[in-house]
């Protein structure tokens, strides 16, 4: 299991890497040089409650940041492209993450939305879309979607 779980965090990290010159026009170098220093880790529980159910990233001032969605864990960042994480959701009232996504026009303005689908026993519901507009130090319940005019 935790063979899977590093073998997904690495994918996942280089699909971001590769996604990010597509969304923003900008040409970047992905190969296995760009990766080759970075030894796979555990960043969190892989068992009940450590899935990522979220994952987004951007190139701001030449380096990657990731922002981490876990199902029941918070949401953690990373400012060296994946190297160390630390979590930025912890005083919140919701600790699970269903998505994540940062503006295109501003990388320091993050949404999250709150609750996971995959229910099972380790997952608690959301209680709402946060905002951030400092890259994660702070954050804003926006409230609960109107589900109505979806």
């Amino acid at each position: 299991m935790r063979k899977l779980f590093r073998n997904f965090a690495i994918v996942s990290l280089g699909c971001a890497a590769m996604l990010l010159p597509k969304a923003w026009g900008q040409d970047a170098k992905f190969d296995s040089d760009t990766i080759s220093g970075l030894g796979a880790r555990n960043i969190g529980s892989a068992t009940m409650s450590g899935r990522i159910s979220a994952l987004t990233a951007v190139k701001e001032d030449g380096r990657i940041t990731v922002y981490i969605g876990a199902a029941s864990g918070g949401v953690w960042k990373s400012t060296n492209g994946g190297t160390t994480y630390k979590p930025v959701f912890d005083k919140t009232t919701a600790q699970s993450i269903g998505a994540i996504t940062i503006d295109p026009q501003n990388p320091k303005t993050i949404w999250v939305g709150t609750g996971e689908s995959w229910t099972r026993n380790s997952v608690s519901i959301g209680d709402g879309i946060y905002k951030s507009v400092d890259g994660g130090d702070n954050w804003t319940n926006m409230g609960l979607p109107n589900l109505e005019r979806i």
